[in-house]
């Protein structure tokens, strides 16, 4: 990936967007490790649950990994940055 040439000028507006969306960025990954830790914990305490909590835990990397690559994108859009 290549960054602008030029000097790039953000809005207020695009911070603004870029910020909410790093927010929403920071609240999904917190939710998915707490859906790990909740997991792991329950499966601690109460072993019997192991079979039902590992679909809860081997979906959360996925859903992080698609968090971030999304938002990823839209900071690329954001900052102009072209992919070779």
């Amino acid at each position: 990936m290549s960054p602008p040439n030029d000097s790039l000028t953000l809005s207020a507006e695009q911070v603004r967007e870029l910020n909410r969306k790093l927010a929403a960025l920071r609240h999904d990954v917190n939710n998915s490790l707490s859906l790990v830790a909740a997991a792991a914990e329950l499966i601690r305490r109460r072993p019997e649950t192991a079979d039902r909590m590992w679909d809860t835990l081997a979906e959360q990397p996925h859903k992080v990994v698609d968090i971030l690559t999304q938002f990823s994108r839209d900071l690329e859009t954001a900052l102009r940055i072209k992919k070779p």
